[in-house]
């Protein structure tokens, strides 16, 4: 049997995937996707002109999937659907995980363009209606920074082994909530 000479496209970003979910973004190279594949570099570069461009694909295809956790998720809020998809991609894809968010990178939009987002959803919460813009960007900071952690701590291998699945996505909800009845009775406790 001969080998295989053409490789489509999403065969190849298949490949790197993979090569990423194990070492991470960097380790994509044209070398390693056409050992994976089982022959030379030619059908990479006749599919992407630069290593960057796979790299690329690759990205979106991880977002993509992160996108899928999210739609996924069924909670009453964007917080708790956010926060759940999180932990399920870090359990799913710690290294990826890692590698999107303890690292600097240039594939995450910024923080600015996710906070706007997640901002103007919770303007559209009855709850925080009249909150201002500053109150909301609190919570959500704070909010993110413990889910940010918890994923962190997942993707990592930090999470205690007396704490299962179901318990630390209670965890995290139990914040969440914590977090919004705190900033609430702030802002109770400013108007009287």
């Amino acid at each position: 049997m001969n080998p295989k000479t053409r490789y489509e496209k999403q065969e190849i970003v298949d490949a790197a995937f993979e090569i990423a979910r194990e070492e991470g973004f960097s380790a994509i190279t044209a070398r390693g996707v056409a050992d994976r594949l089982g022959c030379s570099v030619a059908p990479i570069y006749v599919n992407f002109e630069t290593i960057d461009d796979l790299t690329e694909a690759v990205v979106q295809r991880v977002f993509a999937l992160s996108q899928e956790m999210l739609a996924g998720q069924q909670g009453p809020s964007a917080f708790e659907n956010i926060g759940r998809a999180s932990l399920a991609f870090a359990r799913e894809y710690p290294v990826l995980c890692r590698e999107l968010i303890l690292s600097p990178n240039p594939y995450l939009a910024s923080y600015e363009t996710v906070e706007a987002a997640v901002i103007g959803s919770m303007a559209e919460d009855p709850s925080m209606r009249d909150w201002t813009l500053e109150e909301r960007r609190r919570l959500f900071l704070k909010m993110r920074a413990f889910q940010i952690g918890l994923t962190a701590m997942l993707a990592n291998g930090y999470v205690p082994s007396w704490i299962d699945s179901q318990e630390l996505e209670e965890l995290l909800m139990e914040v969440g909530s914590d977090l919004l009845e705190i900033e609430t009775n702030k802002r109770e406790a400013e108007t009287l």
